[in-house]
């Protein structure tokens, strides 16, 4: 395992080195595997600096930073994810992705994790952690059912008009927001996706999720399709709250109208 740290833990010893000599910097964390104990060889590096200057969203400043901390190959901000203060950087000898937030201590405060403090001043972070709480953003069950049937009846038009390849895309996109997320609240997990989806859900989830993976191929879409509705409900059903209002008349609308691209599919071959 030491060797598996040793290339992260020499690039966070030069990060520590170099904030240590900048008198605005006030600390530097690291989350995600790293937090968790989870990294390995193929792993990320998630870092939080810390400093009393602003320097997100300002890209040229991030990325400037970020090259004080190696041999700096590319980089790009997080505007994709919804993070203007993220800088995605990919750095060399040895390969690493390292992603670097950029946060003033009154930013800290907000965090959807708690990460390991590596290096601080006067125990800033430290204090900022114990006093306040990381909250990772909940999964918003009426905002996911007023948008799925739609996006199914999107999905099935694409199949019914031949855009296989669009379609296919589409369904990773519900995988990741959707059934993803659902999964790991069923686990017991925080709603992060599809990430680590073959270690942390059960053998038949997995299994579950495995369905809704089509090739571009009309007969085979129809059945990851069928699967990703028959799942979404199954865990709408015994994950979300009472009050949530179910919108069945879409859902049968929809799933009325994928029987009817799947009858004109059986018909075609025929």
């Amino acid at each position: 395992m030491q060797s598996v740290l040793q290339p992260f833990q020499s690039f966070i010893d030069n990060a520590i080195n170099i904030c240590r000599h900048d008198p605005e910097a006030v600390g530097l964390a690291a989350g995600g595997s790293w937090a968790s104990g989870e990294i390995d060889q193929y792993s990320d590096l998630d870092l939080v600096l810390v400093t009393t200057r602003q320097i997100a969203p300002d890209t040229s400043q991030m990325q400037n930073y970020a090259l004080t901390f190696g041999s700096l190959l590319a980089s790009f901000r997080g505007d994709h994810v919804g993070e203007p203060r993220l800088l995605i950087a990919l750095y060399e000898s040895p390969l690493l992705h390292v992603d670097i937030k950029f946060l003033t201590p009154a930013e800290f405060y907000q965090r959807v994790e708690n990460p390991i403090v590596l290096w601080e001043r006067d125990q800033l972070l430290t204090t900022i952690i114990q006093q306040s709480t990381a909250q990772y953003p909940a999964f918003d069950y009426q905002w996911t059912e007023d948008r799925f049937w739609i996006w199914m009846h999107y999905a099935a038009l694409k199949i019914g008009c031949g855009e296989f390849f669009e379609a296919i895309d589409f369904l990773a996109f519900v995988r990741n927001t959707v059934l993803g997320p659902l999964l790991h609240l069923k686990n017991a997990r925080l709603p992060r996706g599809v990430r680590r989806a073959e270690t942390s859900f059960t053998m038949e989830d997995v299994e579950r999720l495995r369905k809704t993976v089509a090739t571009p191929d009309r007969e085979a879409l129809l059945l990851s399709i069928t699967e990703a509705m028959h799942l979404y409900e199954e865990l709408r059903n015994d994950l979300a709250p009472s009050v949530i209002e179910k919108n069945r008349k879409a859902q049968l609308a929809v799933t009325t109208y994928l029987a009817t691209i799947h009858q004109s599919a059986v018909s075609f071959h025929q």
